[in-house]
């Protein structure tokens, strides 16, 4: 019980390579008890305040993520279940807090380890790299997954596989665009190793015409 009121000092989650079990006291017992009811603990963080943020998504099953691009989400009933759930936990265990905040991880779920890059292979996602390949550090494209394909065989050599889109340019003044960096080639694929990864998230496929936004943001100024 000492080693788990100590980690509530922490102010956010540590996660194993694997992405499968996090590695501090309190996470382990937070996601011991969600996985218990059907989900998995994706993010722990003591915010200010007494506030305890716990992000939950639903149970992987057959190696699928019900969240990439499936129709079941968590929803207020299951934050509401896991909710009580923890309230009772924590009061059994001693845990200190002053507020218990539990949500879903959205539309832009972190990625945490390899179980998820294979979890949602087939996904749109974004990720930045501790040092840039072929001067790019921000990456765009469709993830394809580990090169073993297996979560189980994570170790230094797991190398991740993705498709490459040009990332959108972000508008300049007056709805001009910006300047486009080094120009991402149409179906390029990239690998890199997964240690490389310095956070990677799901990117929402929302399609924006962007010439319209521009030519709409240059009429209300004439």
């Amino acid at each position: 019980m000492n080693r788990v009121r100590d980690e509530m000092r922490e102010p956010t989650l540590a996660v194993a390579a694997d992405g499968a079990m996090p590695s501090s006291p309190l996470a382990e017992l937070v996601a011991r008890t969600v996985a218990g009811l059907g989900y998995e603990l994706v993010d722990l963080e003591r915010a200010g305040h007494g506030l305890l943020r716990v992000t939950l998504d639903l149970a992987a099953a057959d190696g699928a993520g019900a969240s990439a691009g499936g129709a079941e989400r968590i929803g207020i009933d299951d934050c509401e279940r896991v909710s009580r759930q923890l309230t009772h936990l924590f009061a059994v265990e001693g845990i200190d807090y002053d507020r218990l905040e539990v949500s879903s991880p959205g539309m832009d779920r972190p990625l945490r380890g390899a179980r998820d890059f294979v979890r949602f292979a087939g996904a749109m996602v974004k990720v930045q790299l501790y040092s840039p390949i072929d001067g790019r550090r921000r990456l765009r494209g469709r993830l394809l997954g580990l090169v073993s394909g297996l979560a189980a065989a994570h170790g230094a050599s797991d190398r991740v596989r993705m498709t490459l889109v040009p990332e959108p340019p972000p508008p300049g003044p007056r709805g001009k665009r910006g300047s486009r960096a080094r120009k991402v080639e149409v179906g390029e694929t990239l690998e890199f190793a997964l240690a490389d990864v310095e956070k990677a998230r799901l990117a929402p496929e929302w399609e924006f015409d962007r010439d319209a936004i521009d030519r709409t943001a240059q009429s209300r100024t004439e």
